[in-house]
């Protein structure tokens, strides 16, 4: 067969090589197309698309190189069944959160290019591979912290069925609804900064070769505050200590800067936060905190908070923090000023704003709350989960 191959092929036209292959392919039956391949020097490509040519009825004029009207066909029309081929080839490697509807997969789209090549003796590129994958509903993704260690809640699922129906009941009534939580606290300095920037081709911006915390310089602690109604947030960059005071503060500085102007016929505020950290649901710092923010405002305050471990379904980390990451990612953060510019110019192509602003109040760690003063609190507990959500009315 070798020597046959050898011998007859260089007598041969494009389209009629094509169809020799094939031949001879079929001839050997299975592993006759990688056998071919190894003695033509051939693609699979080109064997495959004789093995087409040799079945078809319609094309018997083998003195026509190409078939009248030629050109590529629509992948539909060509492999009508390769969306099925595809799910089914990355279906075992597939993850996502069913309350998502965003799936992602771990195979590159060369390697399903490969698979589909094998099992069904199909080209098609990879680049028509990531359109598809994308009409399916895929995308690649890096790793997401979303696993819970542990055991998760029994009423985690119901839980996040209350925050969605009640943002919905909010926003359907023009009331304000936001995300917030504290973003990890950041050293100030030339530090290594994660990511890249694009720069002069050997020409790396130069960083300190420590990351040890400089004290002149301090750190930062960016409390975010998410709006849902509108895609626009507000980030209270803190010098002190991240604390209910400092989170309050913050949910303060947004109002008066951009919530009263935004819903200026607002008397309700629904607040989304993490079970813990500076706005935990068992801190009582922070419920007395917004006692005296309702009380300075006249707004009722409705808060739910996340069940533990669970943080990252809150609104704020994949909504505002991550875009933050992104764009300062490769760039020090070499003194508060840079930070400030940084946050506020992220934006998105949904039409993300962000606000920036500085604090440069001292938060002291420790502070309590008297039982007496607790008992000025105006709090309602919210059924069935009262543990996580409750309501601060103003005591005027």
């Amino acid at each position: 067969m070798e020597e046959h191959i050898k011998a007859i092929l260089p007598l041969l036209n494009e389209k009629q090589k094509r169809v020799f292959l094939a031949s001879c392919a079929n001839t050997l039956g299975y592993g006759g197309i990688k056998k071919v391949c190894e003695i033509s020097g051939s693609s699979k490509t080109t064997v495959i698309k004789g093995k087409k040519e040799l079945s078809s009825e319609e094309d018997k004029n083998y003195e026509q190189i190409r078939s009248p009207g030629g050109g590529r066909k629509k992948l539909e029309k060509e492999y009508p069944e390769l969306p099925k081929w595809i799910e089914a080839i990355v279906s075992e490697e597939t993850y996502g959160n069913p309350e998502n509807p965003l799936l992602w997969t771990t195979k590159s789209h060369r390697k399903i290019q490969d698979a589909i090549l094998t099992k069904h003796e199909a080209y098609v590129s990879f680049k028509s591979i990531g359109n598809q994958l994308k009409n399916l509903g895929y995308s690649s993704q890096a790793n997401k912290k979303m696993l819970q260690v542990g055991e998760p809640h029994p009423d985690r699922n119901e839980q996040f069925e209350f925050i969605n129906d009640m943002a919905k009941f909010f926003m359907f009534y023009g009331e304000p609804v936001i995300s917030v939580d504290t973003k990890k606290k950041e050293n100030i300095g030339n530090f290594e900064n994660n990511g890249k920037e694009q720069r002069k081709k050997g020409d790396p911006r130069l960083v300190l070769d420590h990351d040890f915390p400089i004290k002149e310089l301090g750190k930062v602690a960016p409390y975010g505050v998410y709006v849902l109604n509108d895609n626009t947030a507000f980030v209270n960059l803190g010098v002190s200590h991240d604390t209910s005071e400092f989170a309050v503060e913050s949910i303060n500085r947004w109002w008066s800067t951009v919530g009263y102007n935004t819903f200026p016929k607002a008397k309700k505020l629904y607040i989304n936060c993490d079970s813990g950290g500076s706005n935990g649901n068992r801190v009582r710092l922070w419920k007395y905190q917004l006692q005296q923010f309702a009380n300075r405002t006249g707004l009722e305050i409705y808060v739910s908070h996340f069940p533990r471990g669970t943080s990252k379904w809150n609104k704020v980390e994949h909504r505002l923090f991550c875009y933050i990451s992104k764009n300062w990612a490769g760039r020090p953060l070499i003194d508060i000023e840079t930070v400030v510019n940084l946050i506020s110019n992220t934006t998105t192509e949904t039409g993300l704003s962000v606000i920036c602003e500085r604090d440069d109040n001292i938060y002291p760690l420790k502070q309590k709350v008297t039982d007496k003063d607790f008992e000025t609190i105006n709090i309602t507990k919210i059924l069935p989960f009262v543990e996580w959500n409750y309501i601060i009315f103003p005591v005027i």
